[in-house]
């Protein structure tokens, strides 16, 4: 059975706590949003997938990954998540 490492405990000032009482719907929505983007990273598996792509697609877009120093793979990764609009693994 795998041990998960203990989390940290965090605590609030009260003027902190005040502050957030006094917080609008839209400005809670907007933190809670940006909370998930920073934080709602859940690591999943990878998955191999076989994709076909035509040769010269694929040599334009590795040639073009080379030059700018990134890894074909992870240029595909990033444009899929920049695409669906979901948070990048790191």
């Amino acid at each position: 059975m795998r041990k998960t490492a203990p989390r940290p405990v965090q605590y609030f000032s009260d003027e902190y706590l005040e502050r957030c009482r006094d917080m609008k719907p839209v400005e809670v929505l907007e933190f809670l949003e940006s909370f998930r983007l920073l934080h709602g990273r859940v690591s999943s598996r990878s998955r191999l997938i076989s994709l076909k792509v035509p040769e010269n697609l694929l040599e334009a877009f590795r040639s073009r990954c080379r030059l700018e120093g990134v890894r074909y793979q992870t240029q595909i990764k990033r444009l899929m998540n920049d695409w669906t609009g979901a948070p990048s693994e790191p």
